[in-house]
């Protein structure tokens, strides 16, 4: 532990995020870097506790005290090392991942005051590949041939875990790009595609092969290989099933999300494909960070304005009793896009859609609910019959998304990430990703 007592001496100092009359102008990311000096005393306030909650609450069992020990020691590449033990690509979680470690991590207990342990991890990737420590190494192969379907953070991971084992991998994607949920769901602004770009390369220099344009009926899998490994994520959005639902201008968050991701990629639509939310009152439904990413998407489109509402209750701010240290606390959380400007509203239920003579949505009645303990425990929504409506000539759907089902699948076949367990966070992704590796690696190693 190189100083015990930095985090009594050393504040927590966040890079925090590009201003906001700027970002809002681009889609470039919004956060910001430290300086290394600053981040090596950001790294120093690990206490490196006898028992670390950060390591038990990541789903990667990444290890702070130590990949942090190294930062501080200015040993980068000691700290990428320590680090991709663990997690395949850190410069993904470093951007997206909300942290579970730094919940649980005991200053977050003593002082609210965490270790900036995410913002420590994209700095170290970002170290190794400028640097140039992270490239291509070529494994001997083993004969044995394995198939990917899906190229999100689970399918990419368990390529890259098995190429690296010596199989040979072919991700199957049926989109344009590779990438998935990391390339069509989530935000430039919090993640340059450049990013995925430059870890592709380094896949590909390994040997992964990968094949886009390619939908694959899971029950049908392409021939000649010794294990599947389904990695398609949970492709079906929940909807809403209230009178007005056809109305124009109704949309599904990813409808959004994935078109304005294109568009920055050079691709261009139609007029009356192009959803865009220039000049209207978009009301975003829904309160999770789906929902954030449109209320972002739609400020730096040129939106009038921006509602969000959600059906379950404000949350509480800063400690919740329900969730204690270290578990997960179920608090309000505020965004960079909330920060953009947006009204956030709780406890609405959308009854109905309105909308005008020519089939386009104008608004969309809510009613306020009241969420009353039931006799099992478990929240019990009731409606208080006090109604309006909410002017909105663009309505997104952010109601997150259901759980596939699968059939039976032969022993050769295995699941990961999203479509195994239904939507998750990218983090639990790549580590269901590395656990199908492995399953798959033992299967192969025990039909040989």
């Amino acid at each position: 532990m190189g100083n015990p007592k930095a985090f009594m001496t050393v504040p927590r100092q966040e890079a925090g995020y590009r201003p906001v009359h700027d970002r809002i102008l681009d889609f470039g990311e919004v956060e910001q870097t430290l300086n290394t000096s600053d981040r090596q005393l950001q790294a120093s306030r690990c206490m490196d506790c006898g028992v670390p909650f950060c390591h038990w609450a990541c789903p990667l069992g990444n290890r702070p005290p130590e990949f942090q020990e190294a930062v501080y020691r200015g040993k980068w590449k000691e700290a990428y090392e320590i680090l991709s033990l663990t997690n395949d690509f850190p410069e993904f979680t470093g951007r997206i991942c909300p942290a579970p470690c730094e919940k649980s991590c005991v200053l977050e207990l003593a002082m609210h005051s965490p270790v900036t342990i995410r913002e420590d991890e994209a700095a170290v990737i970002e170290a190794a590949f400028r640097e140039g420590y992270v490239r291509p190494e070529v494994r001997l192969r083993n004969g044995k041939k394995v198939a990917v379907i899906g190229s999100g953070p689970a399918g990419l991971t368990v390529a890259n875990r098995l190429n690296r084992k010596g199989y040979d991998v072919t991700v199957f994607e049926k989109d344009e790009y590779i990438g998935g949920l990391l390339r069509f769901g989530i935000p430039n602004f919090k993640l340059n595609k450049a990013i995925i770009d430059r870890r592709l390369a380094i896949m590909e220099a390994e040997g992964v092969k990968f094949r886009t344009g390619c939908r694959i009926d899971p029950e049908k899998p392409p021939v000649g290989f010794d294990a599947y490994c389904i990695c398609t994520g949970t492709p079906q959005a929940r909807d809403l099933d209230s009178p007005g639902r056809g109305l124009k201008g109704i949309y599904l968050a990813m409808e959004m999300l994935s078109q304005q991701n294109r568009v920055l990629a050079g691709q261009t639509f139609a007029k009356d494909e192009r959803i865009s939310a220039k000049g209207k009152k978009v009301l975003v439904i829904g309160g999770g960070d789906t929902g954030s990413d449109c209320i972002g998407t739609s400020i730096r489109q040129g939106a009038a304005s921006v509602t969000q509402i959600e059906i379950l209750p404000k949350p509480p701010e800063k400690e919740n009793p329900l969730t204690p240290w270290p578990q997960w606390p179920l608090i309000l959380k505020t965004g960079s896009s909330h920060e953009e400007g947006c009204v956030r509203r709780w406890s609405l239920n959308t009854t109905r859609f309105i909308g005008d003579s020519k089939g386009n949505v104008t608004g969309a009645e809510v009613e306020q609910v009241i969420w009353k303990h039931g006799k099992d425990g478990r929240p019990v929504m009731e409606p208080s019959g006090i109604k309006e409506v909410i002017k909105a000539d663009m309505v997104l759907l952010a109601m997150g998304f259901l759980k596939p089902g699968h059939p039976d699948y032969p022993d050769n076949v295995f699941l990961a990430g999203d479509a195994a367990t239904g939507a998750s966070l990218v983090v639990k992704c790549i580590a269901s990703g590395r656990q199908a590796a492995s399953e798959i690696d033992s299967f192969l190693r025990k039909s040989n």
